[in-house]
C-alpha cells in the first residue's frame, strides 16, 4: 500500500527491525488484545517513534555539525513531544480489540522494511 504513495524514510537498526518483526508474528499469533500485547505493542511503539524522532529531528542537526546547546535544546523538545506521544498511544491501546490490534500490526509491519541490497 504505501509503495504507491509517496512516502518519506526513517532508517533504524536492524536490531530494533528484527525485534519489531518478531514482535508483530507473535502478537498475532497469540490473536489476543491482552494486557501483555498492549504493553509489548506500547513499549515498541515508542521505540519506533523514538528512532524516528531522532532521525527526522537530529540527524539534520548532527549534519549540520550543530553545537551542544542546539542539541540539548532540540532533545529537550524531542523528549516532550516522545513524552505527549506516550501518553496519547497509551490511552489509544487500552481501548484495543482483537480486530483493531491486527490492524496495528499490519501497518507496522507494512511499514518496515529491510534494507536493499547495494
Amino acid at each position: 500500500m504505501l509503495k504507491q504513495q509517496s512516502h518519506i524514510v526513517a532508517p533504524i537498526p536492524d536490531e530494533l527491525r528484527t525485534r519489531a518483526l518478531y514482535t508483530v508474528e507473535q502478537l498475532r499469533e497469540r490473536g489476543k488484545a491482552d494486557k501483555v500485547a498492549i504493553d509489548q505493542l506500547f513499549d515498541l511503539i515508542v521505540e519506533l517513534t523514538d528512532a524516528g524522532l531522532d532521525f527526522f529531528f537530529l540527524e539534520p542537526l548532527r549534519r549540520l555539525n550543530a553545537g551542544s546547546m542546539m542539541m540539548g535544546m532540540a532533545k529537550v523538545g524531542i523528549s516532550s513531544m516522545l513524552k505527549g506521544s506516550k501518553m496519547v498511544v497509551h490511552k489509544v491501546l487500552k481501548k484495543l480489540d482483537d480486530r483493531s490490534l491486527a490492524a496495528i500490526l499490519d501497518f507496522i509491519a507494512d511499514i518496515i522494511h529491510e534494507p536493499e541490497p547495494v
